[in-house]
Order: C-alpha cells, then sequence, then structure tokens
C-alpha cells in the first residue's frame, strides 16, 4: 500500500525536551515575525512523557529563556532544593564530604526536583498553544532523503505487521513527514540519528560517544523519613574502585523520593549487572533505614550521555540538525543535561527559522548558523570547562575524584589538553580474565527481581509484532558472546530482555530475546560488545508507560 504524506517547514523526531523546545521557539519567532511557519513533533511513546526518565534535579537556565513567565503558567516545578550532601560509601557506613568542598558545578542551590515526564508533558501543552502539531504514539522508523542525497523527512512505522514480518488484517501503512528541515531528538543513541552519523560521517571529527546506564525508582517513604527538597548524591560501595558511578536520591512533594543509581558502560567485567548493582546499593544501612516502612511505585531505566565536549558530533547535515541528547549535551559532573538539550534545541530553532525567513521556498540546505550558535553559546562554555572530569576516572576513583576537584576548583576547566573518550563497547575483558559477582539474593523489601521491576514500568508491546532487538547475526551471541564473554547482555540489560537457556545438561545454549519486556533504555544496542545487536524502533506507543519518572 502507498504511503501518504504530510508536509511541514519543520519535522521534529522526539517529543523530549530538546524537540519541544525547538518547536516551541520556531513557533514564538515565527509569530513575531509574521511568518506563519508549519512545525510538527513526532513522539514514539502512547503519549507526551511516557518514554522520558531523568534523575531530575532542574537548572531553569534554559527554561528562563524560553518561556520567561513559567512560573505563572503553572510549570510543574514545585520543589526547590532546600539541602544537599553528598557521601562516599563503604559497604557498612558512608562518609559526608563538606559542601565547601564540592566544585560549584556540583551545588544546586536555586534548583528543583521535578518529574522531567511531566515537564515535557506542559512543554506539549504549550507548544500545542503557539499551534505545533504534536503527534504521540507515532514512531519515526525511517529516514526519507531527497535524490541529492539531503534529508526529506521522516516515515512512520507500519501498524499492523505480523511476528513473520507480513501483514496481518490490522495493518496501516507508515505515513511520509516531509520537511525543509528535520530536527531529530530522539534521545540518547537514537536509532535513526545513528544512521544518520552513518551516511554523513558526521562523527569522523569527534572522539566516541561514551555512556551510562540509569536506573530509577519512585518510593513512596514514611512521612517521618522524608525530607521535602533534601538530595543527596554517594559514589564508591558497591562498584569497585575502576567502575565509574553513584547514586542520587531526591525528595520530592507527597512523601515521595527518587532513588536512582548510574553505572558507566565503559565497565570492564562481564559478570557485573548494573541492576543488581542498584538492588545490593539499597541494602546500605543508611538506604535501608530510609527505604523501610515505604513502598515503590514506579521503576525504569535509561541510558545516558556521558562523553560530553570531546564526543559532541557535528550537528548539521543537508535537510536537518541532530539536537538534544541524540547529539549528547550532558554535563557529566553535574549530573544534568536538561537545560542544554533545550538550549540546543532552541539554537537549532533560530538557525532554522533563520534560513526559512531568507527563503521560505528554498532555504539552504544545511543550517550552518546552529553550530556557530552552539561554539558560542554558554552550553559550549559549560561542557569545554567540565570535558576532563569523566575521562579522568580511567585511573580509578582516587585519582578520578583528585582531578576532577583539581580542574574544576583551581584549574577552572582552563587545562592546556583534553582527555581522549573511548568506545564503552570494546572495554569489556573475557570471562576468563575475570572474577564472577556474585549478588545477595532479592529480599522483597528494599531490592527486587526484575520481572517485579518490568511490571512498575507499564511496559507494553503488541506481542505479534517483529523484534525491534534486532541481530545482524544470528549466531554471534553464543558463538563469541556466551562463548568469551559469558552472556553479558543478560546482565547488562535492566529489563531481563536476554535470557540464555540450555538443555538440562547445561549443553546448547540459546539466546532467548523477550522483546516485550524492553524499557527502551537502549544499553544492549551500545554495550554489546560485537555490536551485533541493532535497536529499532517497535510499533508507535510501544514500550514503557511513565507516570511522572
Amino acid at each position: 500500500m502507498e504511503r501518504e504524506s504530510m508536509e511541514f517547514d519543520v519535522v521534529v523526531v522526539g517529543g523530549g525536551p530538546s524537540g519541544l523546545s525547538a518547536a516551541i521557539k520556531l513557533r514564538q519567532l515565527s509569530m513575531e515575525a509574521g511568518l506563519d511557519l508549519s512545525v510538527c513533533v513526532l513522539e514514539k511513546g502512547s503519549e507526551v512523557g511516557a518514554h522520558i526518565l531523568s534523575g531530575n534535579v532542574f537548572e531553569t537556565h534554559a527554561l528562563d529563556e524560553l518561556i520567561p513567565d513559567w512560573k505563572e503558567k503553572g510549570a510543574p516545578l514545585n520543589t526547590p532544593v532546600k539541602s544537599e550532601k553528598f557521601y562516599f560509601m563503604t559497604e557498612h557506613s558512608e562518609m559526608r564530604f563538606p559542601n565547601f568542598l564540592l566544585p560549584g558545578q556540583l551545588h544546586n542551590h536555586g534548583n528543583y526536583i521535578i518529574s522531567l515526564g511531566n515537564l515535557c508533558r506542559w512543554l506539549a501543552e504549550q507548544a500545542e498553544e503557539l499551534g505545533v502539531e504534536v503527534y504521540p504514539g507515532f514512531a519515526a522508523a525511517e529516514v526519507l532523503y531527497h535524490e541529492d542525497g539531503s534529508v526529506k523527512g521522516v516515515a512512520t512505522g507500519d501498524m499492523g505487521i505480523g511476528r513473520d514480518g507480513q501483514p496481518k488484517p490490522t495493518h496501516e501503512p507508515g505515513m511520509e513527514l516531509h520537511a525543509k528541515y528535520t530536527l531529530f531528538a530522539e534521545g540518547v543513541r537514537g536509532s535513526l540519528t545513528k544512521t544518520l552519523f552513518e551516511k554523513f560521517d558526521l562523527r569522523k571529527d569527534c572522539d566516541p560517544q561514551s555512556f551510562g546506564i540509569g536506573i530509577k525508582e519512585i518510593w513512596d517513604l514514611d512521612p517521618s523519613k522524608h525530607h521535602e527538597g533534601q538530595i543527596f548524591h554517594t559514589f564508591g560501595w558497591p562498584l569497585d574502585t575502576s567502575t565509574y558511578g553513584g547514586s542520587f536520591v531526591y525528595h520530592l512533594e507527597n512523601n515521595q523520593a527518587y532513588v536512582g543509581f548510574v553505572v558507566a558502560l565503559d565497565y570492564t567485567n562481564p559478570y557485573l549487572s548494573p541492576y543488581d548493582e542498584f538492588q545490593k546499593f539499597k541494602s546500605h544501612p543508611m538506604m535501608r533505614e530510609m527505604l523501610e516502612g515505604g513502598k515503590r511505585v514506579a521503576y525504569g531505566a535509561r541510558a545516558i550521555n556521558e562523553g560530553g565536549f570531546q564526543s559532541i558530533p557535528e550537528l548539521v547535515f543537508p535537510g536537518g540538525a541532530v539536537i538534544g541528547c541524540s547529539a549528547g549535551f550532558l554535563n557529566v559532573p553535574k549530573i544534568k543535561g536538561t537545560h542544554t538539550a533545550m538550549k540546543s534545541g532552541m539554537m537549532a530553532a533560530e538557525a532554522a527559522f533563520n534560513a526559512l525567513k531568507e527563503n521560505h521556498e528554498a532555504p539552504v540546505k544545511v543550517l550552518s548558523e546552529y553550530p556557530e550558535l552552539y561554539e558560542n553559546s554558554w552550553v559550549y562554555k559549560e561542557l569545554h570547562t567540565v570535558r576532563n572530569s569523566k575521562p579522568a576516572f580511567r585511573w580509578g576513583l582516587l585519582a578520578g575524584t583528585l582531578y576532577t576537584g583539581l580542574s574544576l576548583k583551581l584549574f577552572r576547566g582552563k587545562e592546556p589538553w583534553t582527555f581522549e573518550v573511548h568506545d564503552d563497547h570494546t572495554q569489556l575483558k573475557k570471562a576468563s580474565e575475570c572474577k564472577p559477582i556474585e549478588y545477595p539474593k532479592y529480599d522483597g523489601v528494599v531490592s527486587f527481581d526484575k520481572p517485579s521491576s518490568v511490571f512498575l514500568s507499564a511496559t507494553n508491546h503488541e506481542e505479534d509484532q517483529p523484534v525491534h532487538l534486532t541481530l545482524k547475526d544470528d549466531s554471534v551471541p553464543v558463538s563469541v558472546n556466551y562463548k568469551d564473554y559469558a552472556g553479558p547482555e543478560q546482565r547488562f540489560c535492566p529489563a531481563g530482555v536476554y535470557e540464555f537457556l540450555t538443555d538440562d545438561d547445561g549443553s546448547n545454549p540459546r539466546l532467548q530475546i523477550n522483546a516485550q519486556n524492553c524499557v527502551h533504555c537502549k544499553t544492549c544496542d551500545i554495550k554489546d560488545p560485537t555490536q551485533n545487536i541493532n535497536w529499532v524502533v517497535p510499533e508507535g506507543a510501544g514500550g514503557p508507560n511513565y507516570p511522572n519518572m
């Protein structure tokens, strides 16, 4: 069946903070100039915010610029940070760092504890009021090109395709969305953005991107243990000194707390399980005391960018641009990327508007103004200042901590060198070189198994559809990953998607993919040592349905 098409001036792929900020800025500028630009936002989640997961202690810098009267308009920023603590953890105790010793980048005065999903829902409302067309439940599955090779737009995936690849009676072809400019705001490790990197060689002049996996739970706490506006971060136990990561605990309103853990995906031991490190962390005496008597009510996971300044790719290509976490603007020591993602979308929008204002019918193909705006922005300055913090931890916890302190407090990021960033998937050692890790059993009080966690993510996929976790070579999971690395996918996935099954005698290993469990974190696409797993979008509206992550 032939696909229908729709024409827009600008199509934004992804209804996260960068994509919605770009759409809002475009309409603001066009209304001010009396130029009626048509703008569309495609979102693969069942609703805007359904796939959004973040810490999140929010810095308002970009929001202040985009919507100065956000307070009057009811933005869901309800809990200002009132106190903050930073701990180094050992198995049975903790040591607090005095706040005055922490670099300014780590201070959170003036920030807010928020649900980024709820902020995106509010931003979508603001966008629609300005005339943006927002389409949730439609996954952009294909990049479309003009004959000259420039990007023409995107096509949404077909609905009603069976697991065997054949159309079902409910089949509906996807829709083509054509635009003068297409902005890709898919978030970390976007499946279409990845193809653009390859087609236009956008990463030729930057370091590889590196990543972490963030796992998060929402807890209803015993009111006597809740301290609204309090936040704390930890590092150290249960991770070893060669693995970068740590926790965050944020007390928001309504006696709730966000409890999360981040593990850098450049870890070397294939027996490490980020999910189980998180569950183990919650057994620490300080955490157990806080959580006991409470109830876990939500769960989710998402990869985050950790490459920073030196991993930012070329941002533009003929017919469009890459914005937000698709490009990788996270400030790692700050543990914040929403404000920089939003600003990147606003800068791309400004460049697109100026090009369309100059020549609406035949604008320039490449938005060269966008990278120029970035290089002269506070985003560039902020990321440049912290560029060496995360790479310094390749020398271990102590050296990395000391260097980061010196860099941010003494040098203020002005050291005349820049450390390199490496690919995460190349760092995994063979299982024969590593010691297996024994994790404690889940107690059902503060630690829980993966099935019960996935249940709390409200993840749902149409079962009779092609598996969206595709393999380039079906033999590699057993012949390489299982044989050489002890099947790391069964441990780096936080949702129980990958299982290695054997016969009763342990022979005949085979990989089973439980695609319906996938929470769209993208960790498998990143950490697979053979890069054999290729994550593609399932049917629109599939995946997690996070209520207020």
